[in-house]
């Protein structure tokens, strides 16, 4: 057991040992940083002391209306302040945050909102029609429903108000802190493309850890600028808004993301960090002329969602970003490994830098372990090309799914997660995606990387936005497929794209179509490709 042998009197208590919480990183900033911003967006800008008052406001107001000790508070709200406050102020009165993705269907809001069990919904003004329609589709109890007027919209006049709730909180109310880092924080549900999306619940101790895993990632210092890239009500924006204050930074919103939006952000509020998809890097490597702003430093960037392509991280990073690739999902706190930067790779250049950027990376500090495993749940050789399944376990792993035991015993099988993401490590042990195991194209008995035949395709100067995916095919089984978005102007045929693909990759690998076309897209950036795989089969 790795006890000393006469441990009397060495018991745990208060002098040593609190349970591990994001919530003690706002307690001890509204101490510390005080007077210094905690958060901006537009006229609003408040001091660490009054984001607290806030959050205890929101806490006792909720208790008020009955709110108790692992009931469920939902949102639905874009990434403005009222959002980062219900990060701390539902758990504060001990509730359990639910933040539901904003552009999902009246049907599958309806869904979430029976599944949690919610009893409130902090509700954005120019959401409560989505609200109503949900609510005539539930099968169960409606929450009660809170309005937020963000600046620029009005009321419905249907509901109380967000503001006139917290006018009856208490701002120094006593705050309900865990008494078992076990304990539920939030719980977040999955993107639902293939069934009934699944209640992805955490606990304080993995969001705890998450936020500090995310800092030394990101080799943060005191005092970050935090831009709200990533919807804070995907993975909770991968835990930073639990982040910062530990950092006594600032957060800056961004409800209606753009290059222009972005631009403006770094050039007015020095903004040092953000998080996104490659599809933002995308669309600030792509912004026209007018959107631009200069800026005079190196704007810390982390991306994920889908690898990016290296052709998108060689045009970025000059521009005046430094961008590191995580990984993660749902069910790890979002970013669970890191593309670590190793000190002998600093004079590299070109596509040989770029391709080191593009690696999946390793398990972030708080994490126990990130490998790849056979079909046995064993490790794969470490030789460049085995190819096998991403597993993760440790402290960063989701407690399991909400209401669902079958599919947390699969998703543990063999004392890891298993995370559906297909991959090989390199000699030095860095991952490397290939594919989702869906998403892995079998052309005669050949397995094709759609990710490697996109980032070929990246590399196109008309070439914006791209996802390849299999078309039924009679003699080959699977062959690959293009759906490719050009940039403003350009013009380019397939045959082009078809012949330049062939330049750089085996013939069984080379898109058989290429469909030009606006790409389906999830709120959060990500293509959807379930529906440009059901658009393959009717080519």
């Amino acid at each position: 057991m790795g006890w000393l042998q006469d441990e009397t009197g060495l018991e745990r208590c208060s002098a040593n040992y609190a349970p591990l919480t994001p919530l003690s990183h706002l307690r001890r900033a509204a101490d510390l940083f005080a007077d210094r911003t905690a958060i901006v967006w537009k006229s609003t800008r408040l001091s660490y002391a009054q984001y607290a008052q806030r959050v205890s406001r929101l806490a006792s107001a909720l208790a008020a209306m009955g709110v108790r000790p692992g009931d469920v508070v939902a949102t639905l709200l874009p990434n403005i302040p009222q959002q980062a406050e219900a990060h701390f102020g539902v758990p504060a009165c001990g509730a359990v945050l639910n933040t539901i993705n904003t552009r999902l269907d009246p049907d599958t809001v309806a869904y979430i909102l029976d599944h949690a069990g919610a009893k409130v919904l902090l509700c954005d003004a120019a959401l409560v029609a989505l609200a109503q329609e949900a609510f005539a589709r539930m099968e169960g109890p409606q929450p009660t429903i809170i309005e937020v007027v963000d600046h620029g919209f009005a009321a419905s006049g249907q509901y109380q108000t967000y503001e006139d709730l917290l006018a009856q909180g208490d701002p120094q109310a006593a705050w309900h802190m865990p008494q078992d880092e076990w304990e539920s924080i939030a719980i977040n549900y999955t993107s639902g493309t293939t069934g009934r999306p699944k209640g992805v619940v955490y606990h304080h101790r993995g969001a705890y850890l998450a936020t500090t895993a995310n800092a030394l990632g990101w080799r943060m210092q005191l005092f970050p600028v935090y831009l709200t890239i990533v919807p804070l009500f995907h993975c909770n924006a991968w835990c930073h808004p639990w982040m910062i204050p530990m950092m006594g930074g600032t957060i800056v919103c961004c409800r209606d993301v753009t290059a222009k939006a972005i631009y403006d952000a770094i050039a007015d509020e020095g903004v040092t960090h953000f998080g996104g998809a490659p599809i933002v890097l995308n669309s600030i490597v792509n912004a026209k002329p007018e959107e631009r702003r200069a800026f005079d430093h190196i704007v810390e960037v982390f991306t994920a969602g889908a690898p990016p392509a290296a052709a998108t991280l060689a045009a970025f990073e000059p521009l005046g970003f430094n961008v590191t690739q995580v990984y993660g999902l749902t069910e790890t706190y979002g970013p669970a490994t890191e593309c670590l930067w190793q000190p002998t790779w600093h004079e590299t250049t070109g596509d040989t830098r770029a391709a080191l950027k593009a690696r999946t990376g390793v398990a972030m500090a708080m994490l126990e372990g990130a490998e790849v495993h056979d079909e046995g749940g064993r490790p794969v050789p470490r030789d460049n090309a085995t190819l096998g399944e991403i597993a993760m376990r440790g402290n960063m792993v989701m407690k399991g799914y909400y209401k669902n035991p079958e599919a947390t015993r699969e998703a543990f099988r063999g004392g890891w997660f298993r995370s559906g993401d297909i991959a090989f490590q390199h000699e030095d042990g860095y991952l490397k995606i290939t594919d989702r195991a869906k998403d892995i194209i079998i052309s005669g008995g050949e397995n094709v990387s759609s990710v490697e035949v996109e980032g070929i395709l990246m590399r196109h100067p008309a070439v914006n936005l791209c996802a390849v995916v299999a078309k039924p095919d009679d003699k080959w089984g699977e062959v690959p497929c293009a759906f490719v978005e050009l940039k403003d102007g350009v013009e380019v045929t397939e045959a082009d794209l078809i012949s330049h693909c062939r330049a750089h990759l085996a013939g069984f690998k080379t898109p058989k179509r290429i469909i030009f076309t606006l790409l389906p897209k999830t709120s959060t950036g990500k293509i959807q490709k379930f529906e440009l795989r059901a658009a393959a089969k009717q080519i």
